[in-house]
């Protein structure tokens, strides 16, 4: 009993990774079970189908693992004295998750661009706390005048269109331009 879910485990893991794969290669309207499965090498779109009810069952756990796998990720790297050193390092962090892991940051926006993902509001958590240091910043003098909750939107999306064109983009020029470009929008 014990080996067969460790061989179920094995096989929902392959085919989450073959999701992500398929998703970041194809975007999320074109990718299907059959897609998933060939690049899985599965015999057959039964095997998906028997862990995952439908499309949108595997695109939740799909967008679900890359957002706790990225967040701890950040998270390792974060914990500094200043807003403006916390901010830095956020943005360092997230460059650093996509150069290891690009194929997941493009498969979770892509899922969150097009799949109405029942995550709670979980991935909104990006947004809300970026808008905390910002006001955590301004009430500490580090950071200019400005809407918190509108720069975090700016900071994001800045971040989104490097993980949307990062296989065209050196992505150490990248963070030095992403960082530059932030520290200028909020005084630093």
């Amino acid at each position: 009993m014990r080996a067969k879910s460790v061989t179920e485990q094995a096989r929902r893991a392959q085919i989450v990774n073959a999701a992500i794969a398929t998703i970041a290669e194809l975007d999320y309207a074109e990718t299907s079970f059959k897609a998933i499965a060939a690049r899985a090498g599965l015999s057959s779109t039964g095997l998906i189908s028997y862990h995952f009810r439908n499309k949108q069952e595997l695109v939740d756990v799909v967008f679900a693992d890359v957002l706790e796998r990225f967040q701890g990720f950040v998270h390792e790297r974060m914990g500094h004295d200043s807003a403006r050193r916390e901010l830095r390092a956020f943005l360092s962090a997230n460059i650093a998750f996509l150069r290891e892991h690009r194929a997941d940051m493009l498969a979770f926006l892509r899922i969150r661009a097009h799949a109405a993902v029942t995550d709670g509001g979980i991935a909104d958590s990006d947004h809300v706390a970026l808008a905390e240091l910002l006001r955590q910043g301004q009430a500490a003098g580090e950071f200019r005048a400005f809407d918190p909750d509108v720069m975090a939107v700016f900071v994001l999306a800045m971040r989104n269109g490097v993980v949307l064109r990062s296989g065209a983009l050196d992505l150490d020029v990248c963070e030095r331009e992403l960082i530059a470009a932030v520290e200028l929008a909020t005084g630093g």
